[in-house]
């Protein structure tokens, strides 16, 4: 008899296999090698490698974005493959939430409009109401009617941290968050975002070149060519040596 497994412990995100193959002017391109992984509900896992590695078509993959070549994709207890992008657009709008780099805001609607329209494709109540109080939670509340144009990179990171979250996804996608942000900016977004994950408990996987960002992360996953070449709890800084008096 099989075992039926709880739906609250079905991984949050599980790949067996995969492999991306994408054409280009030299021919067919690997890029991913046979990728296996498994991610827990709650865990927050950075993942690092050269430019080229792999990372943003992994995440591309996790989303649902890109279809893999061969093997298997599995969020929540969903199984991508044999779904049709309708039911890819469903399943990303219920359960995942996605931060780019370039933030990826309507420009024609207010960072209120911008928070609130996930929960409106969602059929969602109180949606403007809801959105509102997230703007609130990063610090723009005074914001909510100005457009994307009229707010610094710092602030439309923030309303796009605000619209990831507003669905209380069960998975967050990072994708370099703060890679178009001067140091102290990005510091600033990042504390947001790790904060609204404890909030919610959304399980998060952080792409990033800066290694000071994803060891926040308790899993570290380093790509190189394709593949999984680590995977292990971030190297804990050294103590500081011990002056004697």
């Amino acid at each position: 008899m099989n075992m039926v497994i709880p739906h609250s412990l079905e991984p949050a995100l599980k790949l067996q296999d995969v492999h991306l193959q994408l054409a280009s002017d030299a021919g067919q391109v690997h890029i991913l090698r046979g990728i296996n992984l498994e991610i827990a509900r709650g865990e927050t896992v950075g993942v690092v490698g050269p430019s080229g590695s792999g990372k943003t078509s992994l995440l591309m993959i996790a989303a649902g974005l890109e279809n893999t070549t061969s093997g298997s994709v599995s969020s929540c207890g969903t199984l991508f493959n044999g779904l049709d992008e309708d039911g890819l657009a469903a399943f990303r709008r219920d359960h995942i939430g996605i931060v780019f780099q370039n933030f990826h805001l309507v420009p024609s609607m207010t960072a209120l409009e911008n928070v609130a329209l996930p929960l409106e494709f969602a059929g969602k109540s109180k949606a403007f109401e809801r959105a509102r109080s997230e703007l609130e939670s990063v610090g723009l509340g005074q914001r909510v009617d100005h457009y994307p144009g009229q707010l610094s990179g710092g602030e439309q990171q923030r309303v796009a941290l605000a619209r990831a979250f507003v669905t209380e996804p069960a998975l967050l996608l990072a994708d370099e968050p703060t890679g178009s942000l001067d140091q102290a900016t990005g510091e600033q977004v990042m504390e947001m975002l790790f904060d609204l994950r404890d909030r919610y408990g959304t399980t998060l996987i952080l792409v990033t070149h800066a290694p000071e960002l994803a060891n926040k992360c308790a899993r570290l996953i380093k790509l190189a060519d394709g593949q999984v070449v680590s995977d292990a709890a971030p190297t804990a800084a050294k103590p500081a040596p011990q002056i004697d008096e």
